[in-house]
């Protein structure tokens, strides 16, 4: 029974757009200290920008799980700390630290920004996850993700001890 799913599974996620393909991996470079406060940069604007909270426990958790997905593949995925003084909005499309931090945005290689759901599609398949970006993106569950994204976005600040003034400007993770 299990293989009749997975095989339904396979043959329903294979009918999504070309951004969500699983052939297009990309891999990161070692993009972040240990302390994740400073970033490399080489030739930046061929692979996908990923921009993030770095101030974010759960955020920087899966952006250290995305990078120990990429330790053997080639190309490049970038991860932008937003969090840091020097976040340039001009640099990346015009996406504001307001901006970033209501949810998840990600430049792809064709220099579209991407938001939400379709932004993790595009992560997840270039760190060769793209059946489970298809899947997100998948017509029955999609619905489903959007809601849970949601509710995660709107709450994540409070559940990592932050408040609302880390909206605007720049924030600390309160110690108390």
């Amino acid at each position: 029974m299990f293989s009749q799913v997975r095989a339904w599974l396979v043959s329903g996620l294979t009918k999504f757009p070309s951004f969500v393909n699983s052939t297009t991996a990309i891999s990161v470079a070692p993009a972040l200290c240990s302390r994740h406060r400073h970033r490399t940069f080489s030739s930046e604007s061929a692979g996908v920008k990923v921009l993030y909270d770095g101030l974010c426990p759960i955020c920087v958790t899966e952006i250290r799980f995305l990078q120990f997905l990429q330790r053997n593949r080639p190309g490049k995925v970038y991860f932008i700390d937003i969090s840091l003084p020097d976040y340039d909005v001009e640099k990346y499309k015009d996406v504001s630290y307001e901006m970033a931090m209501e949810e998840m945005h990600v430049i792809d290689e064709k220099d579209e920004v991407h938001r939400g759901i379709p932004a993790f599609a595009v992560i997840y398949s270039a760190v060769g996850l793209g059946w489970l970006g298809r899947f997100m993106m998948w017509s029955p569950v999609r619905p489903f993700m959007d809601k849970s994204y949601a509710i995660f976005a709107r709450n994540r600040l409070q559940w990592t001890g932050r408040g609302e003034e880390c909206r605007t400007g720049r924030c600390e993770k309160k110690t108390h």
